[in-house]
C-alpha cells in the first residue's frame, strides 16, 4: 500500500495527465504539452562507438550537455565560422533487445526522422549562422550519425499502463534495471554521434556522442508545480507513440549545439 505523500503526489500526477490528456487531445506533437526536453535522458551506460569518430577515447561529459560527452580542438577558433554545412544524416539500427522484438524499421521513418532532425538543426541554427550546401573556408560542417535507433513498444507501453496502479512499479523501475530514473525497458533510445570540420581544410575540430533514453514518467526538479506537471505529461503521452521519444531527443540536441556554438563563437541566438 502507498504511503500518505507517495499516494496524494501520485494522484496529484495522474490527475496533471489526464487534464493534459483532454487538452492536447492526445496529440503529442500539441504545443501544450511544452518543449520536452527532460522527457528523454542521457544513458552513459548506452553511449555507442559505431566507428564514425575518429577517436572516443579523447570523448569526455561536458559541463553543459546533461550527459552528452565531446572532445574539440585546442586551437578551435569558433568566430571564423559564420556558415554551417549539415551533412546528410546516416542511420544504424541496433540488434533485437530480446526475443521477440524486431530490429526493422520501416525505411519511410528512417527518412521521416532524418528530415525532423535536420530541419530542427536548420531551425535552432539559422538565428546565428547562415545555412549552405557547399564546403569552404568559414563553413563549419555539420557531420551526423544516428546509432542504435530503438522505436518505444507501444504495447507494452499499453500493457502497463492498464494494470491497476501499474504505473507506480513502471516509475522506479529506470533505477532498478540500469536506466535513467523514470524510464523502462521497453521505451526508445536514440544513440546520435556528432563531427564538426573545418569547412576549408576538413580538418575535424570536434566531436561529441549521447545516447538519449525516453522517460515514461519524467519529472523537471527544477520546475514550478505547472512545469512538473507538463513534463510528467509529456513522457506519458510520449510513450504511446513509436519514435516521440527520438523526436525529442534530436529537439534537446538542435537546441544543445546552437547554444554551445553561440557561446565559443561569444554571439547570441536572437
Amino acid at each position: 500500500m502507498l504511503a500518505g505523500p507517495i499516494a496524494r503526489r501520485c494522484a496529484l500526477l495522474g490527475s496533471a495527465l489526464i487534464a493534459a490528456a483532454l487538452l492536447s487531445g492526445c496529440d503529442t506533437t500539441s504545443n501544450a504539452l511544452g518543449s520536452g526536453s527532460a522527457v528523454t535522458a542521457t544513458d552513459a551506460a548506452r553511449l555507442t562507438r559505431s566507428g564514425f569518430l575518429t577517436d572516443y577515447a579523447r570523448l569526455r561529459p561536458t559541463p553543459w550537455g546533461q550527459g552528452i560527452e565531446c572532445w574539440r580542438a585546442a586551437n578551435l577558433d569558433a568566430r571564423q565560422y559564420g556558415k554551417v554545412l549539415i551533412s546528410r544524416i546516416v542511420v544504424s539500427i541496433a540488434p533485437p533487445q530480446g526475443e521477440g522484438v524486431a530490429s526493422t524499421v520501416d525505411p519511410s521513418d528512417l527518412k521521416s526522422l532524418t528530415d525532423y532532425f535536420h530541419a530542427a538543426l536548420i531551425k535552432a541554427l539559422r538565428p546565428q549562422m547562415q545555412i549552405v550546401k557547399t564546403p569552404g573556408p568559414g563553413v563549419l560542417v555539420l557531420r551526423i550519425a544516428l546509432t542504435d535507433l530503438v522505436p518505444t513498444q507501444v504495447s507494452s507501453s499499453l500493457a502497463g499502463t492498464l494494470i491497476p496502479y501499474g504505473f507506480v512499479a513502471e516509475a522506479g523501475s529506470g533505477v532498478t534495471t540500469g536506466r535513467p530514473a523514470g524510464s523502462t525497458p521497453y521505451l526508445g533510445e536514440t544513440g546520435m554521434e556528432m563531427q564538426f570540420r573545418d569547412g576549408g581544410s576538413g580538418a575535424v575540430i570536434g566531436e561529441c556522442r549521447d545516447t538519449e533514453i525516453g522517460r515514461k514518467y519524467a519529472v523537471d526538479a527544477d520546475g514550478d508545480a505547472a512545469a512538473i506537471a507538463q513534463t510528467w505529461a509529456n513522457g506519458y503521452l510520449n510513450s504511446f507513440e513509436a519514435w516521440a521519444y527520438a523526436k525529442n531527443a534530436f529537439d534537446k540536441w538542435s537546441a544543445l549545439v546552437a547554444e554551445r556554438l553561440a557561446a565559443l563563437r561569444g554571439v547570441g541566438t536572437r
